[in-house]
């Protein structure tokens, strides 16, 4: 049994960008502090590690409940504008090749994100990537990656695994799958690695990888 898990933003929609600003203006509108694109600085690159570090770094931690909790009701509603307004794309390939996996009896699937689980459901239903069959774990269960994963891993309910498989498109992705013994393949060109696809169009090069 194979266990492939999948990071959403940049990695399997075309939401890296928008998203970013969705969070730095709800940041933002509530902190009234900018923030900058960058997360590699960040301990933690989630929505709640972030904004977990924002809020400690303000001084504002007595209050972080209430804090993370109106910072997470304008990002949602900033990215639910957004979607009403543009069209949200799947990554090229990123439905055909979801769709073998799944029906494949010998892969288990699951979505591991550093977004919150409502904005991951959001951009995975504009980008027509709909498989409620398909576990998540997300931002919403934890502020560590490393901990989303092996939520995801454990929801994925199909263990012992010969082979597990993370593809990311971040340099915070690659780290947490090094550290959890996880095999890594990049999504896009943000980052670089020995394991790469531009998108999933070459199912044969992505299934490769996986070692199917």
């Amino acid at each position: 049994m194979h266990l492939v898990l999948f990071d959403i933003d940049g990695t399997l929609v075309e939401s890296y960008d928008f998203d970013t600003e969705c969070f730095q203006a709800a940041i933002q509108d509530v902190l009234g502090v900018t923030i900058g694109p960058d997360w590699g600085h960040y301990h933690h690159v989630t929505d709640s590690g972030i904004l977990a570090e924002v809020i400690d770094g303000l001084g504002f931690q007595p209050d972080s409940e209430r804090i993370t909790a109106e910072v997470k009701e304008r990002f949602l509603s900033r990215v639910a504008d957004y979607i009403s307004c543009h069209a949200v794309s799947p990554i090229p390939g990123a439905q055909a090749f979801l769709s073998q996996l799944i029906e494949r009896k010998n892969v288990a699937v699951a979505f591991a994100t550093g977004g919150w689980s409502e904005s991951a459901k959001m951009k995975l239903d504009a980008a027509g990537l709909t498989f409620s069959s398909v576990p998540l774990a997300s931002s919403s269960d934890h502020y560590s990656r490393t901990e989303i994963m092996r939520l995801a891993e454990r929801r994925a309910g199909k263990s012992p695994y010969d082979s597990m498989t993370y593809f990311g498109d971040g340099p915070w992705d690659q780290r947490a799958s090094e550290a959890l013994g996880y095999n890594f393949v990049s999504v896009g060109d943000r980052i670089a690695s020995p394991k790469s696809v531009r998108d999933f169009t070459d199912v044969d090069m992505a299934l490769g990888y996986i070692g199917l």
